[in-house]
């Protein structure tokens, strides 16, 4: 979780710098600024999601419980599209004289 205004830097500074480094990482932006403007910017910036101040504890834990069940999915089809390329590679190997 990163707010928007931190007090050394932007948070959408470190949003990029997080994004980049770990993009497998689930970033999720709070601001007490919010705007239609900072929210867009966060999104296309790599945030996968994005919460005003005040935080109700409630809407973070489902928003947090969402975004861990889309990478837990994310991550089954990865997993999935690799066996698949192993299983057809394995395949054409057997096929071979």
């Amino acid at each position: 979780m990163l707010d928007i205004k931190l007090p050394d830097m932007e948070g959408t500074k470190l949003l990029i710098k997080l994004h980049r480094d770990t993009p497998q990482t689930i970033k999720i932006m709070i601001t007490g600024y919010p705007s239609l403007e900072n929210a867009v910017e966060a999104l296309n910036l790599g945030a996968d999601a994005y919460i005003m101040k005040p935080v109700n504890p409630e809407r973070l834990l489902k928003v947090v419980d969402e975004k861990l069940k889309e990478q837990e999915e994310a991550e089954k089809m990865s997993e999935k599209k690799v066996a698949e390329w192993v299983e057809t590679r394995v395949r054409k190997l057997e096929r071979k004289p």
